[in-house]
């Protein structure tokens, strides 16, 4: 059970503070032979789009070959990593695959993406004045969702089995509340720089992942 990242939205659906808590390891490390049987798309890196197998889903991407790191679509001393791969004097040919690490523009584009979905599920409800999103759940994740009373939106990603965390995202208000907009340099809806906020919302999440440690083992407190 793990609390993974916090996002806040402001009331424009921009990213105005992410952070990572913990980011579960996905790295999955494999000796092929040739031809290569997965398939891979080439974007700014390489992506798995076929061939699923001993833990490599589609949509990781290619992180590196025989120990090398792969830095976008490329080796440490400039070479394509898709040319080694397609090179069949390479072979057998170690190849590490993960989940690959969101960008700050990635993040601000998914953040601008949420904001209008929270709209449409709101118009969508056959229920008047509904909250819109409160949880997504998916099969390796669980989205918690608050929005203030000003369009403000404190977004928090768990482990499936997390608990409490309606109280948890009043408790990110607070802080936020208390050690933001209370900053003399902080302007509403800009992008939060605030120590002290960093700093106690990791005290926040910290005590959040072990209170639910302890409701689901007694036996620990």
């Amino acid at each position: 059970m793990a609390i993974f990242s916090v996002y806040i939205l402001n009331r424009a659906g921009g990213l105005i503070y992410h952070y990572d808590h913990f980011t579960p390891k996905s790295e999955v490390e494999k000796t092929f032979s040739y031809p290569l049987d997965i398939m891979l798309r080439e974007d700014d890196k390489l992506v798995v789009i076929f061939g699923e197998r001993d833990g490599i889903k589609v949509g990781h991407a290619l992180l590196g070959i025989n120990g090398e790191p792969v830095t976008g679509k490329r080796l440490p001393d400039g070479r394509e990593a898709m040319e080694v791969i397609k090179n069949q004097e390479n072979y057998p040919i170690s190849l590490k695959f993960g989940r690959p690490k969101l960008t700050t523009n990635e993040r601000i584009m998914l953040a601008s993406m949420f904001h209008p979905l929270y709209a449409i599920s709101a118009k969508l409800s056959p229920e008047q004045r509904s909250s819109g999103i409160e949880v997504l759940e998916a099969d390796s994740f669980k989205l918690h969702c608050y929005q203030t009373h000003t369009g403000l939106k404190f977004i928090v990603l768990t482990d499936p089995k997390q608990l409490g965390m309606d109280n948890f995202l009043k408790k990110i208000y607070e802080l936020y509340s208390d050690f933001a907009l209370k900053n003399p340099f902080y302007s509403l809806d800009m992008p939060i720089r605030c120590e002290l906020f960093d700093t106690n919302l990791q005290k926040a999440l910290d005590q959040a992942e072990k209170s639910n440690l302890y409701s689901s083992n007694p036996s620990l407190a």
